[in-house]
């Protein structure tokens, strides 16, 4: 059996109390954004969109919408991480890198184009779906690279998407998904609480 020693999944924990005295510089705020944009995506569509919260202005602005959870005054930087509705729209240009980097050809380029289009056209709901994957994809990457970087993060699913959508001047394309807590852990938060077993949750066939 291949196993991993040293496993990042393995030693990651929720971190819930933060250092409130802990800042990051814009360098390593936007690093982790980078990283996180190395998250799969369908058609590679990377219909995602990030807004860290730094300073303390905005950290009082976003508290009460996160129902007044400490950890977003706390952390050294929250980042609302969104899902775009829209994204197949603009499939043409987020591929042209990749054509230009001999990665795919102008073929593929147009068969992906026209898929999406077809999939994702007048089709709602699995724009949205598309969003939250591509997203809650994301989300897990950056908690990575944080770590990676001898950081601790959290996640957050409770928040006010409409107060967020609004107070921060969001488009109607983009969707908060998770709000992710980043910084230096203080005393008090627990280890990683125990998972439920393989046997329960793996069926291979």
């Amino acid at each position: 059996m291949n196993t991993i020693t040293g496993s990042i999944l393995e030693a990651r924990t929720t971190t819930g109390r933060f250092d409130p005295s802990y800042t990051l510089d814009d360098a390593t705020i936007a690093e982790l954004v980078r990283l996180a944009t190395k998250a799969p995506s369908a058609f590679n569509l990377q219909n995602w969109s990030f807004i860290a919260i730094r300073s303390d202005a905005m950290k009082e602005r976003l508290t009460p919408l996160s129902y007044g959870q400490q950890q977003v005054r706390d952390a050294a930087v929250t980042y609302i991480i969104c899902g775009t509705l829209n994204g197949h729209l603009h499939l043409e240009k987020r591929l042209q890198p990749s054509v230009d980097s001999g990665i795919i050809t102008e073929s593929i380029q147009r068969t992906w184009v026209g898929m999406a289009a077809s999939s994702h056209t007048n089709n709602p709901q699995m724009q949205r779906d598309e969003a939250i994957r591509s997203a809650s994809l994301a989300a897990m990457s950056l908690m990575i690279a944080a770590r990676e970087l001898g950081l601790d993060s959290g996640i957050l699913g409770g928040f006010d998407p409409e107060g967020i959508i609004e107070e921060f001047s969001l488009s109607r394309n983009e969707i908060p998904i998770v709000l992710v807590t980043v910084g230096r852990a203080a005393e008090g938060n627990w280890p990683q609480k125990v998972r439920r077993p393989v046997t329960e949750v793996l069926r291979t066939l």
